[in-house]
């Protein structure tokens, strides 16, 4: 088992285009279906693989190239320690006042500690000034505990 990082931050707008966030339906819509459906699928299935917008479901970072993996670690605890560097980079950035305190940080860091040594993932969102927003998730790989049939995206 071990766990990769993975940060995306930029603008709200886009971050709410959910329908890039999804992985398409693995069938394409049937013969005869409407133009703009058809067109829709295609949209997602080309630009949901390399996209590097968060997906809804986060294992389906494992779905992503090998490129967006911002760091690997076999221990949870070097994997927190990741979380709690990009918490303090961007924490003055946070648009909330509140989600800046050191304490909370650092429950988040805990948290995640046992999260990922129980073979969890964790995903962070925060807003930050402009309005954009910063996603920071980490996913335990080799297996996925909700996603096996998901392989790990870096050779072995």
């Amino acid at each position: 088992m071990h766990h990769h990082a993975y940060l995306w931050t930029g603008p709200k707008a886009r971050f709410d285009q959910e329908a890039l966030r999804r992985p398409p339906h693995p069938e394409p819509p049937p013969p005869g279906s409407r133009p703009e459906l058809i067109h829709r699928h295609r949209d997602v299935a080309t630009a949901f693989p390399t996209s590097d917008l968060p997906p809804l479901e986060t294992a389906y970072w494992l779905l992503k190239p090998p490129a967006l993996i911002r760091g690997t670690w076999d221990r949870a605890d070097d994997a927190a320690a990741w979380l709690h560097d990009r918490l303090a980079e961007y924490a003055p950035r946070f648009a909330a006042a509140a989600q800046r305190d050191a304490g909370r940080l650092a429950g988040h860091v805990t948290a995640a500690t046992e999260r990922l040594t129980a073979g969890g993932d964790v995903t962070l969102g925060f807003y930050l000034e402009r309005p954009a927003y910063l996603s920071l998730t980490l996913v335990t790989c080799s297996p996925h505990r909700a996603r096996p049939e998901l392989t790990c995206p870096l050779p072995s």
